[in-house]
């Protein structure tokens, strides 16, 4: 049986090619299926799934936290840019909310979908206006309009 959020994330993405920011988003709590329907995306459409925690981790592993902040969106942008695909599917993207890092990671993610499709799974919570990442009291907390990407979300 095929997974509905997979299915509407592949109906979506034909929507994303006509705007500027190439981006789908799913936006959905932990343990949602993000991943498992990311997953069936990779399968159906043969773009490799990112993990981006470890890969960003490996790249970090020898740097300052100066040099991390620094690198990140050149770094981030090597890995997406890896797959000769035209579509990135990124999943596990928490350490683009880390403090230390100093990033805003929508930014981020928006100047890596000018030229590419990204899909991305966004543990957090969405209200048809504004998608958000953690709550108010949590230092990582982030609040976004939606505008000029897409958003997908379970029902």
């Amino acid at each position: 049986m095929a997974d509905p959020l997979a299915d509407l994330v592949i109906e979506k993405l034909s929507h994303v090619a006509g705007l500027y920011h190439r981006l789908l988003i799913i936006v959905a709590p932990v343990g949602a299926g993000k991943t498992k329907a990311l997953r069936e995306v990779s399968k159906s459409i043969g773009s490799p799934m990112i993990n981006i925690n470890l890969e960003l981790s490996r790249r970090m592993l020898d740097l300052t936290e100066r040099q991390r902040a620094l690198q990140l969106p050149r770094l981030l942008s090597e890995i997406v840019n890896t797959s000769e695909r035209d579509v990135s599917i990124l999943d596990n993207i928490e350490i683009l909310f880390d403090i230390s890092l100093r990033q805003d990671p929508l930014r981020i993610l928006q100047s890596l979908s000018r030229h590419k499709k990204v899909i991305v799974a966004w543990s957090g919570s969405f209200d048809n206006e504004y998608m958000t990442y953690a709550t108010p009291d949590h230092p990582e907390y982030k609040r976004y309009l939606v505008r000029d990407f897409l958003v997908v979300s379970p029902k």
